[in-house]
């Protein structure tokens, strides 16, 4: 089955930082998001979207703890059946005449494709939930992960 999705706008970084340009269109649907802190934003990893990636089902140890080998459901990879992405940022401002939503930071590649913004209600966290061996030393907490040494964590960055 075919899905057709898209573009609200696309990831640019400049003066003001990073920040999502959206298509005039969608402007209005910016009406009341000035008030929340953090927004979840789908979008598309363009620069994974290869056919052979998209046939790939596992990958050989992603993470220095990890098994040796992990099927692509259980890392965060962009390269997936579908190369959709989610990065929970928080908002810097919001400038809805010309269609523009400050990030503070997003790990997307200016000029790739927004497919969706959510706002982010605190009531998604989950009080209790478990972890493999490998992973549970990771910051628990959004707010801990900007220290977290995460080049320690990569098979290929080291």
């Amino acid at each position: 089955m075919k899905y057709e999705l898209q573009s609200i706008g696309m990831i640019e970084t400049g003066e003001r930082g990073f920040c999502i340009r959206l298509e005039e269109n969608f402007r209005a649907a910016l009406t009341g998001l000035e008030d929340f802190s953090h927004v979840q934003v789908y979008w598309w990893a363009h620069l994974f979207d290869k056919s052979q990636m998209r046939g790939l089902t596992t990958v050989d140890k992603p993470y220095v703890k990890s098994p040796d080998v992990l099927g692509i459901f259980a890392t965060r990879s962009p390269i997936r059946p579908n190369p959709l992405a989610m990065t929970l940022v928080p908002l810097t401002f919001i400038d809805k005449e010309e269609g523009i939503v400050g990030l503070a930071f997003i790990d997307a590649e200016p000029g790739t494709p927004v497919l969706d913004i959510k706002p982010y209600y605190g009531m998604e966290r989950v009080k209790e939930f478990s972890l493999p061996a490998w992973c549970a030393h990771w910051p628990r907490w959004y707010e801990d992960a900007a220290d977290f040494d995460w080049e320690q964590e990569f098979v290929n960055a080291r």
